[in-house]
């Protein structure tokens, strides 16, 4: 997992967290789940619940992310 390339603070967007192999350049995922494993996870309290910045923008805290890759880990 690349959880040390995670900044300390701030917020990620799903792509930055299943990964996008179809960006440019492609972005490696940090959780490898598919998004409809990934929002089912958020939905049944496995995976930690998205913040709302804005209409259309959802994003996770770093810290929640952190936390599951190092509980995944252990």
């Amino acid at each position: 997992m690349r959880s040390n390339f995670l900044p300390e603070t701030g917020f990620l967007r799903l792509p930055n967290i299943i990964g996008n192999p179809k960006a440019d350049p492609p972005i490696p995922p940090l959780y490898p789940v598919s998004r409809s494993t990934w929002w089912e996870g958020v939905k049944s309290g496995r995976y930690p619940q998205p913040v709302k910045l804005g209409p259309r923008i959802t994003a996770w805290r770093v810290s929640d992310i952190r936390a599951l890759i190092e509980e995944q880990q252990a």
